[in-house]
This record gives C-alpha cells, structure tokens and sequence, in this order.
C-alpha cells in the first residue's frame, strides 16, 4: 500500500485537497485499492479553508516521516514562508525517498525548503514570475502543465495538478489502472506535461471547428501511418491551419498528440496482452520494434520489456 499524504495549512484551498484525495483516497469497485491517504497540519486541529469551513486534521507532522508520497496541495499566501519545522519535515522526508509534490502554488512552499534549488519547476502561470524572482536557483518553466524528476513533481494551476496526480498513477500503476481511476472522475486518461498551460480561451470559430471528430477518426488508425497532411485533408484544412488549431485547442502540435497516443495505447499492450514488441509497435503504429523502443524510451524513461515486466508482475 503506497501512503499519501498532505500537508495543509490554514487557510486551506480545498480544491487542490479534494482532487487529491479523488485519486488517492477513493476506493472504487473493480479496482484493487494501492493507496492509502491522509491529511496532516503543523497543529493538528481545526484547520480553516478558503470555502468558508473549518476541517478537522488529527494528524501532525510527524505523518510525513511515513509518507511515500508527500503532496503540498496549495501555498498562500505565498510571501509565508513555511515554518522551521515545516521545513525541516519535507526535507527529511525528501531525503528518506519519499516522493514530494507540489499543486499550483504549493511549488512555494517545496522551494522555500530548497528542494527545487538547481531543479526544473512549474507553477500557476499567473505566479511564475514571482517563483523565479524570488527563488533565483529555481528553472522556472512557464509553459508546461507539470513536471516530473522521479523524486520531486510540480504542477501549473489547479487542473494541472489533476493531471500531474492522474500522471503519477500511470506512473506507479500503469495505463490501465490509471485510465480507470480517469474515467470514474470523467477525466482524459493522460494528458503530457509538456502540454502548455496556458490555451486561450475558445472564440466561436474555434468551437464550430472542434477537433473532437478528428481525434476519434485519428484514434481509430493508430495502426496505420497518419501524416500531418493527411489529418489536414481529412478536416479541409491547411496543415500549418491545422497545426494551429492544435495549439489553440490542446496546447500541442498534431505530430506531439498522436505520438503519445501511440506511446499510450502500446502501454495498454504491454500490461493487458501477451503479444511480442514486433505486434504491438505495428499495432500502433510505430512499424518495428526498435523504434517502439526508441520511442518508449524516450517518452517514459524505461524500456517496453522493462515496463511490461513491472506492471505484469504487480497484476
């Protein structure tokens, strides 16, 4: 059993703290439950929100020293520092291995106890010049839904950290066990962190021209080798219009999207069949198994039969 934990503090943002437990702290039918999750205070106690409610935490932080994973769900006012012992809790709970995650401006409160020194990070757009000023050390990406070393995680605004916490999931579990947990939530099942964050809101010619029915037909032919042109031509459209749309409505180029469709569905394979690396990359469309490879490799960080073995062996 992986335990979660959060830490809060008054005044406490519930969103961030309710979609977290969401994921981690639901059990669901069909779906063997693998994480336990608990909410923690410097002073244990009532604990304000900022929806007009009190919460009542019974843990301290001493619960963080039996986390595996460390979720900071929010940090505001973000001028406050944490305090010493606040501090001190999150870097030895780092420094034991556990993993510590940040939620929209939670990334304050990890950088205050310089965890993110000389680390890539992120945060909500609207706060990202305030993190890299005053954490100089910090790589302050602006433009990214979240970001993952293994060991520390940081998410944009709040509906990013759904998808940072969805990403982890996939993570620890596999596809197919996150992609249970996104659908129970009516939530996309991945989303990449290298999306950007900030996409203009729609105007009317971008809701008439939604690229709904272009994914589904796309979806439909991983197998098959998709070009640019050809998704253009299929909605009547140039391919630099398309490109464009692509950017407006999902934060990603047309070639981005499908790769990680492809990474995702041959993900699903490895988990739930048996069949060998040559099947599957034709499968999804990837033509052998030495570019299933490459490619695997450099979305995930592992190999396909490594990846396999792992979430095999856990089911």
């Amino acid at each position: 059993m992986h335990r979660v934990t959060a830490l809060v503090r008054p005044a406490q943002s519930t969103f961030e703290l309710a979609f977290a437990a969401q994921v981690f702290g639901v059990e669901r039918p069909g779906l063997v439950t693998r994480y336990a999750f608990g909410v923690c205070a410097e002073r244990p106690g009532a604990v304000s929100t900022r929806a007009g409610y009190d919460m009542l935490v019974t843990d301290g932080l001493d619960a963080l020293d039996r986390a595996d994973t460390v979720i900071v769900p929010g940090w505001l006012p973000t001028d406050e520092a944490p305090s010493p012992a606040v501090a001190g809790a999150l870097r030895r709970a780092h420094a034991r291995g556990a993993r510590v995650v940040s939620i929209c401006s939670g990334a304050f409160a990890l950088a205050y106890a310089g965890l993110l020194d000389g680390r890539r990070a992120t945060t909500h757009w609207a706060l990202t010049d305030e993190l890299a000023a005053r954490f100089p050390y910090v790589q302050v990406d602006p433009d990214v839904l979240y970001v993952d070393h293994g060991d520390l995680a940081t998410s944009a605004g709040a509906g990013a950290g759904i998808d940072l916490c969805i990403h982890l999931v996939r993570r620890d579990q596999g596809a197919r066990y996150a992609a249970h947990i996104a659908r129970t939530m009516v939530m996309p099942p991945h989303r990449e962190g290298g999306q950007s964050q900030y996409v203009p809101p729609p105007h009317p010619g971008q809701i008439d021209g939604t690229l709904a029915p272009l994914l589904e037909w796309i979806t439909g032919r991983l197998g098959e080798q998709v070009s640019v042109e050809a998704m253009a031509a299929y909605v009547g459209l140039s391919a630099r219009t398309l490109a464009r749309r692509f950017a407006e409505q999902l934060g990603t180029s047309p070639g981005q999207w499908l790769l990680a469709q492809r990474i995702a569905t041959a993900q699903d394979l490895l988990e739930s069949t048996d069949l060998p690396l040559d099947a599957i990359a034709r499968r999804v469309g990837l033509s052998s198994a030495t570019n299933l490879r490459r490619r695997f490799h450099t979305a995930l960080g592992t190999t396909p039969g490594a990846y396999r073995r792992a979430f095999r062996a856990r089911e």
